[in-house]
């Protein structure tokens, strides 16, 4: 892994109280320039931060020290959870993103994601299931890191929670305007697995905004918000897969 340079953000805080680190969340920035992107996570003007922010050659640059709480995750929710900056770490990794010309992340950033990845979880109790992307945790607003971000080379070096997504095939799907209970159905699996979405047999658009966060994550084929045979057989075997509880 790259040496980590320091460049201290202002935009920091105390972690709530009784808060530890149990999530990693993962970012691309979204901005044309690396340069603008470390230049507005460093802006007090901005109210946003991450502790690590991750360039396209590799090279890693902390802002926020890891037992404070960086502002990166804004209004989200996960399992429970809507403190989300109080108990994770936040990486932005430079990428332009789908308003700038979006592309995909080249080979060393990934090498790189990976090497950090691995030295934060050493040192934090973070299991696999809480390794998400942005969009996981506030779906209704972010897209990132996005469908061309590798999940797949993240879980072969042992991080986050992923099995091989079902192929896409023709056949009876569930999409916007639907109601019933397989609705009603899907959205308790997505709400098991940790996704905030609220409960009742209508297919709205915030279930449609969960689904295409899924998709990016775990069934990047196709991200369309349609629940179709691959979404919901790739949702079962996550689901299926998560550690059982005490």
């Amino acid at each position: 892994m790259h040496p980590i340079d320091w460049l201290p953000s202002p935009n920091f805080g105390a972690r709530a109280v009784g808060k530890r680190v149990d999530t990693l969340i993962l970012h691309y920035t979204g901005m044309p320039t690396a340069d603008e992107a470390l230049q507005w996570l460093r802006d007090p003007a901005s109210s946003v931060s991450a502790h690590y922010l991750l360039f396209e050659d590799g090279r890693i640059v902390q802002l926020v020290e890891e037992k404070d709480r960086a502002w990166h995750a804004g209004k989200s929710f996960w399992a429970g959870e809507s403190d989300i900056n109080s108990c994770s770490i936040g990486i932005e990794i430079v990428n332009p993103g789908h308003a700038c010309g979006y592309r995909p992340f080249p080979d060393r950033e990934i090498d790189a994601v990976i090497a950090l990845c691995a030295d934060i979880l050493a040192r934090h109790p973070i299991p696999p299931e809480r390794v998400l992307a942005h969009s996981d945790v506030a779906p209704m607003r972010k897209e990132d890191p996005g469908e061309l971000f590798s999940w797949r080379r993240l879980a072969d070096a042992g991080i986050g929670h992923y099995v091989e997504p079902l192929p896409i095939a023709a056949g009876p799907v569930l999409k916007r305007g639907d109601r019933g209970e397989a609705v009603a159905s899907l959205k308790r699996c997505l709400r098991h697995y940790g996704y905030g979405v609220g409960e009742g047999p209508e297919f709205d658009e915030e279930t449609a905004a969960v689904l295409r966060a899924f998709q990016r994550h775990f069934r990047p084929g196709l991200v369309d918000g349609v629940a179709d045979r691959s979404t919901l057989g790739t949702l079962d075997r996550l689901v299926a897969t998560l550690p059982r509880k005490p």
